[in-house]
């Protein structure tokens, strides 16, 4: 039975091998907010975009790039909105009004100023900056996971920040304990 709305947000989606959208192939998505009305929302967290960089998008908009002690690396979130930036990012960072608390010490926070915190060194212990984020209508996700599009499991910090993109999604499957290899790549349900 799939877990009931509300209790998918906080989790990763893990892409089954069959997942024939490229945006998607190989994907670990952190699901910030699920549920039967609205649908669902999460961020492609293991693919990084290639033609944007932190310096530039600062001074993009209107940033002094001479303030920055730090870049971090900017990911695809999806392909939903890709010209709106979010941070996903620890708790300890909280801008009134503009942070969404998702789960177990998980803020998501879409204001330049979060941006402005990063790049100075004053922003929360860790971050993901993504481009856009992955959609789903009501019941879509649902029937995606029926389908055998996704599985899903607990996420944890340290694999949502990890530098390591290339290795997030045998990561996130081992954290179930699947080896990558024993999967099929051919849909169908038992």
């Amino acid at each position: 039975m799939l877990e009931q709305a509300h209790q998918m947000e906080g989790k990763f989606l893990i892409a089954m091998p069959s997942m024939t959208d490229p945006r998607f192939q190989r994907s670990v998505i952190y699901l910030c907010a699920h549920s039967h009305e609205s649908g669902a929302m999460g961020f492609v967290i293991n693919k990084q975009v290639d033609n944007v960089d932190f310096d530039e998008l600062l001074d993009h908009l209107g940033f002094s790039t001479r303030e920055i002690i730090y870049s971090p690396p900017i990911h695809f979130g999806g392909p939903v909105s890709p010209e709106r930036g979010f941070v996903l990012h620890t708790a300890d960072y909280v801008t009134k009004d503009a942070t969404l608390s998702v789960k177990d010490g998980i803020g998501l926070t879409a204001t330049l100023d979060i941006l402005k915190a990063i790049a100075t060194g004053e922003g929360p212990r860790h971050a993901l900056l993504a481009l856009g984020y992955a959609g789903w209508a009501p019941g879509q996700l649902e029937t995606e996971i029926l389908n055998n599009g996704w599985l899903h499991c607990e996420a944890d910090e340290e694999l949502l920040f990890s530098g390591d993109n290339d290795h997030k999604w045998e990561q996130a499957l081992a954290k179930m304990g699947i080896d990558p290899a024993h999967l099929s790549g051919t849909a169908g349900r038992a």
